[in-house]
């Protein structure tokens, strides 16, 4: 059993409220889910408006395919938040 992680922080200027925040975070983390064969969920910052940041970790059971897997997501984070005006700060990633 291979596991692939990722922790990814977002920051959403456009955000202003908590509201705005969680209308971008479910549509990412739903997206995610719907596309990818991952576990995505919203592990920090949960009380920061214009700060995002999501946890992915994928299980398979071999290592290349785990981390291709990951790499798809976070590309797919990318022009996400790129497209709903917002910029990635960091992205670490275990494996």
């Amino acid at each position: 059993m291979h596991v692939a992680a990722a922790q990814i922080t977002i920051r959403a200027p456009l955000s202003h409220s908590l509201k705005d925040k969680r209308r971008i975070v479910r549509s990412l983390i739903d997206q995610i889910r719907n596309r990818f064969n991952v576990a995505v969920a919203e592990v920090d910052a949960l009380d920061k408006h214009q700060l995002i940041v999501i946890g992915i970790a994928c299980v398979s059971g071999s290592a290349a395919h785990a981390q291709e897997q990951l790499d798809a997501v976070i590309r797919f984070a990318e022009d996400f938040a790129e497209g709903a005006g917002a910029e990635v700060l960091s992205i670490e990633q275990e494996s």
